[in-house]
């Protein structure tokens, strides 16, 4: 089976399950769950944007993770009962369905290839967060800032005709917060990329002109 045909699958089969349950929609800027709150369930993303982030001691918010459609979260409170200590807010229109704990857990015992890609994307979540780690402790604000930019492309762009979308409306005040760049210091290094013609925003999206020419620049 192909793996677009393997997705489709999947995506039907989560589908199925969560239209059982209670349907929530969610507007722009709106708190999906908030810190130190227990979840009501597992929301499953059907449309839409979702952030996952945290509130430093300098009361500075720092992305951990976006979400999109077909994700379903919070599995670290679900699977390990982990104390949730991040919010998780809606960057656009969000569109979600909410199941209980108790039964994601055995729906996701009973389809291994839910669980398998599950497990994949948690896999893909990870090298971005140790590329971060990476950089937030040896690199430079730009190279901190190329990461980001990287980690975007890969995870979320979409590939036409040898450019690289990614339609997540970035703003440099959310690769600011991504980064744990000044926006100043964000807007000079977007500036340098745009007039090297590796990067521009256009209709709120971020468009990779030259991906090899930012890992370049990264190496």
């Amino acid at each position: 089976m192909s793996i677009d045909k393997q997705k489709s699958l999947i995506v039907k089969k989560l589908d199925k399950f969560f239209s059982t349950y209670r349907r929530i929609s969610f507007k722009k800027g709106e708190i999906i769950i908030r810190a130190d709150d227990p979840p009501a369930g597992i929301f499953y993303l059907k449309e839409g944007v979702v952030r996952e982030y945290v509130i430093s001691q300098k009361g500075e918010e720092l992305t951990l993770n976006i979400f999109r459609p077909y994700a379903f979260f919070p599995m670290s409170y679900a699977i390990n009962k982990t104390i949730n200590n991040h919010f998780y807010e809606a960057q656009t229109q969000v569109l979600t369905w909410r199941a209980p704990v108790e039964d994601i857990l055995q729906f996701i015992k009973n389809e291994p290839e839910v669980m398998f890609d599950l497990l994949a994307r948690i896999y893909i979540g990870l090298q971005g967060i140790f590329a971060r780690m990476e950089y937030l402790m040896t690199g430079s604000a730009k190279a901190r800032l190329l990461t980001e930019l990287l980690i975007y492309a890969k995870r979320f762009g979409d590939k036409k005709t040898g450019k690289i979308t990614v339609d997540l409306r970035l703003t440099q005040k959310d690769l600011s917060a991504q980064s744990g760049i000044a926006r100043e210091t964000v807007g000079r290094i977007i500036k340098t990329l745009k007039s090297k013609k590796l990067i521009v925003f256009q209709n709120k999206k971020l468009i990779i002109n030259d991906l090899r020419g930012l890992e370049e620049k990264l190496s």
